[in-house]
């Protein structure tokens, strides 16, 4: 079914950016063409996957997806400030004011660099950012404790087996005392994920890889990633607990499910 939320963007864009530029007809109908296919980037995932999450495509398209789909998204908004600005000016001139299509192409050229930016960023492997945190009471044994967490990896064809391989060697490298993995590990089912969550099995921290699942993990079978996580090494948490211990410290790490689990039938937190 046609996506209609995710086409508004689009028809601004081709109503406010593409109709008014002074290209030939056919032109017009052949780019207003592609930027539709490109705005229903979740239906094509939808009908690929039967999930709007896992597209399941080359990697290549689905970067290429992607870009296009937050291209547009970004002219949408450029749009609207010229918009604002043409009419503005309108208003102080007591004129209709023309915008050229020098600036409607110059903020089609910003919207796909910062796209492209965005998508940049998005898919590289994430730097390790230190955060201190004080907590009031925590045995002495634990001054200095080291925690990494790692969440929402969502590996999927965007997120394949060498980024997870990528993202566990930078994990450990960190030399924590512990790694939470705190939800959405996938898009997809364990069929279509087991090879590119293989590589979680090699996290390693002294006091162990501890997980709750996310809510994507409800999208997709949940018992069944649960058992194969579990199978991965990794100790799950869904509303659990464990105590850590060092001398005669001791320090309680708790896990609670996800808040959209009672939709699927399962423990809500």
């Amino acid at each position: 079914m046609f996506h209609l939320i995710f086409a508004a963007p689009c028809l601004l864009v081709i109503a406010r950016w593409l109709v008014p530029l002074g290209l030939p007809l056919w032109g017009k109908g052949a780019l207003a063409m592609l930027l539709l296919l490109a705005s229903q980037f979740h239906f094509w995932n939808r009908l690929s996957s039967g999930s709007v999450f896992a597209p399941e495509f080359p990697r290549g398209v689905v970067l290429l997806l992607n870009w296009a789909f937050g291209a547009i998204l970004l002219l949408a908004v450029l749009q609207i400030l010229v918009d604002l600005g043409a009419l503005t000016a309108a208003l102080l001139h007591r004129s209709m004011v023309t915008i050229p299509d020098g600036v409607r192409f110059g903020a089609a050229g910003l919207a796909a660099v910062l796209a492209a930016i965005g998508v940049a960023n998005a898919v590289r492997v994430p730097p390790v950012r230190d955060v201190a945190v004080a907590i009031p009471g925590l045995p002495p044994a634990f001054e200095g404790y080291r925690l990494l967490q790692l969440t929402d990896l969502h590996l999927s064809r965007l997120f394949p087996a060498p980024w997870a391989r990528a993202v566990v060697e930078r994990a450990n490298a960190a030399g924590a005392d512990l790694i939470v993995v705190t939800g959405d590990f996938i898009d997809g089912s364990v069929a279509m994920r087991r090879d590119d969550v293989a590589p979680l099995r090699d996290l390693r921290a002294p006091d162990g890889v501890w997980a709750i699942p996310g809510n994507h993990e409800y999208f997709f079978d949940y018992p069944a990633w649960m058992r194969h996580l579990a199978g991965l090494g990794l100790k799950m948490l869904p509303n659990a607990h464990t105590v850590l211990a060092r001398g005669e410290g001791r320090l309680v790490l708790a896990g609670v499910t996800d808040a959209s689990a009672p939709a699927s039938g399962e423990a809500g937190p």
